[in-house]
């Protein structure tokens, strides 16, 4: 069927339990974006979770009738695995996009969203999302940035499983792998574990639930997002129901969503986010705008796959 996950043993030594720490807001906005800017914020992290499915078999019975042994009663089957919820993306997708930052340089980095594939994860279908992030041109000669993220997100629920980021910045490395559990679970072995809210997205993973939303049917959704260090509440909600957007990769008729972030319950408003949803089957995201404390951004789709 599926293979099992495996993380690489050079990505996980040195992790050890631990649970969730907060940090200043602007690294949800980075991680949005796949791109943190390492001159503005640089924390280390290690995090990982385990959410492993219980069988538990009911013990068989057995009874007499006039004086005769009836056959012992069979075992019900195992609740069937949670169906995987519809989706508008597929396994080998791949998108790429470049970021403008106004403050420092036309075109600061580009980055690869892929949909790498479907598999079990611990005993859950899951999905393997990945986002690389390099700058470019002026931007990486003052600042060298190689980033991966992998998110492993739940195939029934879009909720995230685990968040991995694997950062090369101005010549140093950083591991760092979280697995979601929330106060029900047991803290899994040789592992960090980060307790969340049930029902937790990380920043990868995020994306791809608002492509997933049936925004017809739904005016607003309130999400908690795990950025690798700081966990949010999100409100996003259609402000635009319409509209064209120009980008390198063409004209799109699309929809906007606006982001709202919220800290402790304190809504972030020097912080805006809009996510341009192509009308598409794939729901392409064809452009993030962003205004934050330290300029503007547009992440921009290069390339159609």
């Amino acid at each position: 069927m599926y293979p099992e996950y495996s993380a690489p043993a050079r990505r996980c030594h040195g992790l050890r339990d631990g649970t969730l720490e907060r940090a200043p807001a602007r690294r949800l906005i980075n991680a949005l974006m796949s791109f943190r800017p390492n001159f503005e914020f640089r924390r280390p992290i290690a995090a990982v979770t385990l959410l492993a499915a219980l069988l538990i078999l009911t013990p068989w019975a057995s009874a007499q009738k006039n004086k005769r042994a009836k056959p012992p009663a069979k075992a019900p089957a195992p609740p069937a695995a949670p169906a995987a919820a519809p989706v508008p993306f597929r396994p080998g997708e791949s998108l790429e996009y470049r970021v403008l930052f106004s403050k420092y340089a036309v075109n600061a980095a580009k980055i690869e969203t892929t949909v790498i594939e479907q598999r079990n994860f611990f005993g859950h279908l899951a999905w393997h999302f990945r986002a690389v992030a390099h700058t470019m041109d002026t931007t990486r000669m003052l600042f060298a940035i190689d980033d991966e993220f992998d998110s492993y997100t739940s195939a029934a629920s879009l909720f995230s499983l685990q968040y991995e980021m694997y950062l090369h910045e101005q010549g140093k490395d950083q591991t760092s792998v979280y697995r979601m559990t929330t106060d029900a679970d047991p803290a899994p072995p040789n592992v960090t574990a980060v307790r969340v809210v049930a029902g937790t997205r990380d920043a990868i993973s995020f994306l791809y639930d608002l492509r997933a939303a049936d925004w017809q049917r739904t005016p607003e959704l309130h999400v908690p997002v795990f950025d690798g260090r700081r966990l949010y509440d999100v409100v996003a909600r259609v402000d635009m129901p319409q509209g064209n957007i120009t980008v390198p990769a063409g004209n799109f008729p699309a929809f906007r969503i606006a982001l709202r972030l919220f800290d402790h319950g304190k809504e972030l408003t020097d912080t805006r986010l809009w996510v341009w949803i192509a009308r598409d089957a794939a729901h392409t995201p064809v452009l993030v705008e962003a205004d934050i404390p330290f300029g503007t951004a547009r992440i921009e789709l290069a390339h159609l796959p």
